[in-house]
């Protein structure tokens, strides 16, 4: 339907997660109707995280140093465990927290072939070592995948001395009972607290 470069350009934006072909058009034609300037800056930016960032030594999170900010600056005796780098933003959110992250890059998955040897448990434990860890904080995914990696992980480190606690699960604050299904409902439940 369009010429063989338009349409290579929209090919390459459908690769992008979540975006479907009438999104990718919606690309190609911002780069087409706007300046080379600015197609050029877009293009600088990519190659340029291609050859800056890399995952930081300690944790795994993104970074354009060895080690990341959050490991150089933050109390390392406290680990938040998560799944993926981009995990860490949505945690960083919170503002509060203190210590620092450690990346698994996925959970154990045996339906996908994913065992315990495929992420970053190994670098967890030498970590826990290493770094005297007082609490590591599991804030896996509260599906069947990252439970099981949750209870995997937990039972690990139990003999090491290191307090494990997992990301309480619940009712989303401003939201209605009645609209919440039973799973979370039951959570909500079993880690009520006193008041």
């Amino acid at each position: 339907m369009f010429d063989e470069p338009i349409e290579r350009l929209i090919e390459y934006f459908r690769q992008l997660p979540g975006v479907g072909k009438k999104t990718a058009q919606r690309y190609a034609f911002y780069i087409i109707e706007n300046s080379k300037d600015r197609a050029e800056n877009f293009a600088k930016a990519i190659l340029e995280v291609k050859e800056k960032v890399k995952l930081c030594k300690e944790c795994g999170n993104y970074s354009t140093t060895d080690v990341c900010p959050i490991c150089q600056k933050r109390n390392k005796q406290i680990i938040c465990v998560v799944q993926e780098p981009k995990d860490i933003i949505s945690m960083e959110k919170v503002k509060s927290y203190e210590g620092v992250y450690h990346v698994l890059f996925g959970t154990i998955s045996p339906l996908e072939n994913r065992g315990p040897n495929d992420i970053k448990i190994k670098e967890l434990l030498s970590r826990i070592e290493k770094d005297n860890v007082k609490e590591v904080i599991m804030a896996t995914n509260p599906d069947v995948e990252g439970d099981a990696t949750a209870m995997y992980i937990s039972k690990l480190l139990k003999p090491l001395g290191a307090k494990v606690t997992r990301l309480a699960q619940g009712i989303a604050m401003g939201s209605d009972i009645e609209f919440t299904d039973e799973v979370t409902l039951e959570k909500a439940l079993e880690q009520r607290k006193e008041i």
